[in-house]
């Protein structure tokens, strides 16, 4: 378990509530993280006020207190593959993520993510990333590094001004004519971690192209015009040819399973391009990872 937080904390108002102490609320609020791993926690300093100041045991409850803690794993899996930064300046950092590794702290990973790693490999406590891709899709995550400039940065994610396009494995669909567009309605579906396709106003829209046909697959080019969870992999699962190793779609896999890294979802991130707001120039990124081979 980690000693040194590389990830940001975690944070808490602490709502309405019976309780005489802060560590009570946190008991109450996290079922699933006993009152020995708060004390323990408490007492390394890992939760503190809103100001900074560290939280004890005794801390009286205060209804709207801001609490900072950080998430630990006792026996986290380390992830066997590593990123590769493709380009960094005083504002950005670009990097190719592997599959597998989450972007972000989540469920069971907290040091092995790609913004814990970044951080202690660049030294730059204030890393974040400005946008995310799912942890099974390897390709191109870029990270702000200075908090003056980020929310221009994030505004063109916003407003749809940075040209995204991935790459797809799957199965032919020599039924459809190529290039398409889709436009689809996604919404969170069972379990919670799916999202499906629903009846009404589209909120998704993807064009798609066919740049190789193999005699048993073809490689996708994929356009997301707007950027919903999972929307590439479940508009790919709607066209009939769901994503190649794709545990989650159209059908749900065992995702207790332990990762078979001999399968990798055949999903990249492979460019990114966009006119930068601080300086004006226009900027290309494609990644150096590849998907398999289909020929």
């Amino acid at each position: 378990m980690s000693t040194e937080p590389n990830v940001r904390p975690s944070t808490l108002h602490l709502p309405q509530g019976p309780w005489a102490t802060v560590l009570d609320c946190l008991c109450a609020h996290f079922p699933a993280i006993d009152r020995a791993t708060w004390l323990d926690r408490m007492a390394r300093g890992r939760v503190t006020d809103g100001e900074g100041h560290p939280v004890d045991a005794l801390r009286p409850y205060q209804v709207g207190l801001c609490v900072r803690y950080y998430r630990e794993v006792a026996q986290e899996r380390e992830i066997p593959f590593e990123e590769h930064v493709l380009y960094q300046d005083e504002r950005l950092v670009v990097v190719d993520k592997p599959h597998f590794l989450p972007v972000m702290p989540a469920g069971e990973y907290v040091e092995q993510t790609l913004q814990a790693r970044l951080t202690r490999r660049l030294g730059i406590p204030g890393l974040v990333p400005l946008h995310r891709i799912d942890r099974h899709t390897a390709g191109l995550v870029l990270f702000s590094r200075e908090p003056a400039t980020r929310g221009a940065y994030q505004a063109l994610f916003r407003e749809r001004r940075v040209h995204k396009r991935y790459e797809a494995v799957a199965a032919p669909l020599p039924q459809l004519e190529f290039p398409l567009t889709l436009r689809t309605r996604l919404e969170p579906g069972e379990p919670f971690f799916r999202m499906q396709q629903v009846d009404g106003e589209p909120n998704t829209e993807t064009r798609l192209e066919v740049i190789e046909r193999g005699p048993q697959l073809w490689r996708y080019a994929l356009h997301p015009v707007t950027g919903r969870k999972h929307q590439l992999r479940v508009h790919m699962a709607a066209l009939g040819a769901g994503i190649l190793n794709d545990g989650f779609y159209p059908d749900l896999h065992d995702t207790q399973a332990p990762d078979d890294h001999g399968r990798p979802l055949q999903l990249l991130a492979r460019e990114l391009a966009f006119i930068d707001p601080v300086s004006g120039a226009e900027l290309r990124f494609e990644s150096q990872l590849r998907l398999m081979d289909i020929a």
